[in-house]
């Protein structure tokens, strides 16, 4: 237990550790769709909800976004469903209805559901992404020879689903060799690996009124730290995200 605390703390001291530029409002007017779902913009194109129950969609920027950290807020605004969002990472136009892609997706469930004959965990994961992306086994229970494989599951919330109209923030950091999901300035997910480029996004599968907001991103510089200078260093973290907390609220 000792040795994977430790591992954890080095591995967010990665990032934390480095120069990185400041964080810089997110513009969705230039995101676009793919897949089912309603993505309703707010005036200042800072925010977006999406509105359909419906088969899975993304909303992504379209970038090359490895080497950069993706930051905000994420807030189910209803209490009829129990189903998935979240995040994509490594995503490129039409991969949601293509045999041939390799990206990176993470989805939080609110419920255990029984479908397709299997159980759908409640919890945070992470998935690697292979094949189409749609209203079947891959997508609700992560089977692997439907094209999606679990490669993670939260540490503190892999079985604990999110909350009706609760604000979470989250912290993605996207780089070729390594993942890390923050929720609420914890870290929850690091994962090391080779990932291939493309977009950030959003996922959205059978949950209506989902609110992505107040969101930044910034270029990060990991650089590994040995394990001293990591416990050293567990203050500049916190005043990171103390930073990052404070330009989400700028944004909003």
């Amino acid at each position: 237990m000792l040795k994977t605390s430790l591992a954890a703390l080095g591995a967010a001291c990665m990032l934390y550790g480095a120069a990185s530029a400041a964080p810089v409002a997110v513009d969705l007017s230039t995101w676009a769709a793919d897949g089912q779902g309603t993505w309703n913009l707010a005036p200042d194109a800072n925010s977006v909800v999406q509105t359909q129950n419906g088969i899975p969609g993304i909303f992504f920027n379209g970038e090359d976004s490895q080497g950069q950290s993706l930051s905000g807020t994420i807030e189910v605004q209803q209490t009829g469903d129990d189903d998935f969002i979240g995040f994509v990472l490594g995503y490129n136009a039409g991969d949601i209805g293509s045999e041939d892609v390799n990206y990176i997706l993470i989805d939080w469930k609110q419920r255990d559901q029984s479908f397709y004959g299997e159980v759908a965990p409640a919890g945070l994961a992470i998935s690697r992404v292979t094949g189409v992306l749609d209203n079947g086994p891959g997508a609700w229970w992560h089977d692997p020879s439907d094209g999606v494989e679990e490669l993670a599951r939260a540490t503190n919330l892999g079985s604990v689903g999110w909350e009706d109209n609760t604000v979470y923030e989250f912290d993605l950091v996207f780089t070729d060799s390594l993942i890390q999901v923050f929720v609420n300035d914890i870290l929850e997910i690091s994962l090391e690996g080779s990932f291939m480029n493309g977009s950030f996004g959003f996922y959205n599968y059978s949950q209506a009124n989902v609110r992505y907001g107040a969101l930044t991103q910034a270029v990060v510089d990991p650089i590994p730290l040995p394990g001293a200078a990591a416990f050293m260093l567990t203050g500049l973290g916190a005043a990171a995200f103390g930073r990052r907390r404070a330009a989400r609220k700028a944004a909003a």
